[in-house]
């Protein structure tokens, strides 16, 4: 397995989608036989899994975003990516 790196670009697995599901008025993440609701934080990580911007430009842009610590957001982004790369959610 490979380990995530801020070089990593991550975009999401053959069959996921993320959309906003007008019923629950939210967004959600679809995978084969899978529903899940992301939090907010979730969220704003995978509106950027494109398959374009690496994980340094996502952590960039988030850690300007929040005006937080990069380090932080770092760490954070990469361990929901690599937990959701385990599941086959996102490939990397």
């Amino acid at each position: 397995m490979t380990q995530v790196t801020e070089a990593t670009v991550p975009e999401f697995a053959t069959g996921v989608r993320l959309r906003y599901d007008e019923i629950r008025s939210c967004w959600i993440l679809l995978a084969p036989e899978r529903v899940m609701m992301p939090d907010e934080t979730a969220l704003e990580i995978l509106r950027r899994c494109d398959g374009r911007a690496s994980l340094g430009s996502i952590i960039d842009a988030l850690a300007a975003a929040y005006d937080a610590d990069r380090q932080v957001i770092a760490e954070d982004v990469c361990n929901m990516v690599e937990e959701l790369a385990g599941k086959g959610i996102l490939r990397r």
